[in-house]
């Protein structure tokens, strides 16, 4: 059997906000529909309330899709077609409720060897907040949230 091809996908109240985040956190790329989105508003294949202004106002706006938003490592292939890495990806979906209990699925981010206190507050500066610092036989971590309160740890 071959090894499958895959894509974490995340519930958010606000997929951009959250890609926006999450491309600064981990140093990946935001994905770019544009063309695709383009291509269908103007087949009328979908409606203008499916898709948005993707950072409005700012030197990179584009159009975007309403309910979804990805970000992909940026070393890994991208579609021609659709803009969709082909890699490495997390793809963000709205949904309509608010998180309510502690994920069962979460990120390790990795900081390099020394640095985990200065990523930490660099992750703070974007956003998210410290939940608690955890030292335990195995090791030490600092469990923190993003801004919508998806937990992840800092190793």
């Amino acid at each position: 059997m071959n090894a499958l091809h895959w894509k974490l996908v995340i519930d958010a109240a606000d997929p951009h906000a959250q890609a926006t985040f999450w491309a600064a956190a981990l140093g990946y790329a935001e994905e770019d529909h544009s063309g695709l989105v383009g291509k269908l508003l103007a087949a009328g294949a979908v409606p203008a309330e499916a898709t948005l202004t993707v950072h409005a106002g700012e030197p990179e706006e584009r159009p975007g899709w309403h309910d979804l938003a990805a970000v992909r490592h940026p070393d890994d292939p991208v579609s021609e077609e659709n803009g969709a890495g082909l890699g490495r990806r997390i793809l963000f979906q709205r949904v309509p409720g608010a998180k309510t209990v502690k994920n069962r699925l979460h990120l390790d981010v990795h900081a390099p060897s020394g640095t985990r206190d200065a990523e930490v507050e660099r992750l703070e500066r974007l956003g998210a907040s410290v939940l608690r610092r955890v030292a335990e036989q195995g090791g030490a971590w600092v469990v923190m949230a993003d801004p919508e309160g998806n937990e992840f740890c800092v190793q």
